[in-house]
């Protein structure tokens, strides 16, 4: 199976590296810079689940697809994937299946318009990983998993095929009966916690240390469960429970990749991981108004970043 890994940062250059250390055909397409990088020093990833560099790692760049790919695995930032789309376009035939592992829902819509339903997968990914100044993968925890399915629930051959070549190479790498469940129990999750985070600018451990903190944290997750219900999703049984957990463990470091973008100065994901969630439930009448005041907050930040 020969697959494209669109990106090589902190998730996609993770997992598409493993798979590639596993001894599978990959390709990444990159940028330029990304290019010489990994030509000159090669995909190198320190994990605690055992670190590897990957001497001169295949790579493209966008112009130089000549033909198509089995699996085109995605792993960019909402804000960047219209020009993703142009640049891995050539590498889609009427066969290739693509992976999104992008956060919330909203990116399906535009790769079905773009390219077609049945060749679109569900996807998502946990991984707390970063690039360092030396622009080496570093996984900061060990904690990592990869789910994959088709939409529509089946088993079909080709999900077999994915699921064979991650499962020997990835820990935590699982095929899904139910993968759209599994995204949207991720996004109010990650919406939780990016309201939390991103609106107090602190961890979850410290926003529970002081007065009305824990409150306001379950409070923004019951505003994320009621979307998702009422959408038809409803979060429940082990996994709610481990997401409450998390969002209610004292002492905890946790804060949402979004946090760490707006103190990095970076761009952010308001409108794929807030907005669009508002958005629905707007539609299905529910009321969020801790969702509102942190997407204000990051659109205002948006604004003064300029």
């Amino acid at each position: 199976m020969r697959v494209l890994v669109v990106g090589a940062g902190a998730t996609g250059g993770y997992f598409g590296g493993r798979l590639l250390q596993a001894g599978n055909d990959v390709t990444f397409l990159v940028r330029g810079r990304r290019a010489a990088q990994l030509s000159d020093r090669g995909l190198v990833i320190r994990s605690p689940n055992g670190s590897v560099t990957l001497k001169d790692p295949p790579i493209i760049q966008a112009g130089q697809i000549s033909s198509p790919f089995d699996l085109i695995m995605l792993s960019c930032k909402a804000f960047d994937l219209n020009d993703a789309m142009a640049s891995f376009a050539p590498a889609v035939g009427p066969d290739s299946a693509i992976l999104p592992l992008l956060n919330g829902i909203r990116h399906l819509d535009l790769l079905d318009e773009k390219f077609g339903a049945k060749q679109v997968l569900g996807g998502l990914c946990s991984i707390i990983a970063t690039l360092n100044e030396e622009s080496e993968i570093v996984q900061m925890q060990p904690m990592q998993s990869v789910r994959y399915g088709e939409r529509d629930g089946t088993m079909s051959p080709r999900l077999r095929a994915i699921d064979a070549i991650f499962t020997t190479a990835i820990a935590g790498a699982a095929a899904s009966g139910d993968v759209l469940a599994d995204m949207w129990a991720k996004w109010a999750f990650l919406a939780s916690l990016a309201t939390t985070t991103c609106l107090m600018r602190a961890a979850i451990g410290t926003i529970l240390a002081v007065p009305g903190g824990r409150a306001f944290i379950l409070a923004a997750l019951d505003e994320t469960v009621a979307v998702a219900s009422a959408c038809g999703f409803p979060p429940s049984g082990p996994w709610f429970e481990e997401t409450r957990n998390m969002l209610t463990t004292e002492g905890a470091p946790t804060t949402a990749s979004m946090f760490r973008d707006i103190e990095a100065g970076h761009r952010v994901e308001a409108d794929h991981i807030l907005g669009d969630l508002i958005t629905r439930a707007e539609a299905h009448g529910v009321v969020v108004p801790n969702l509102r005041l942190a997407y204000i907050n990051l659109k205002a930040y948006e604004e003064r970043r300029g």
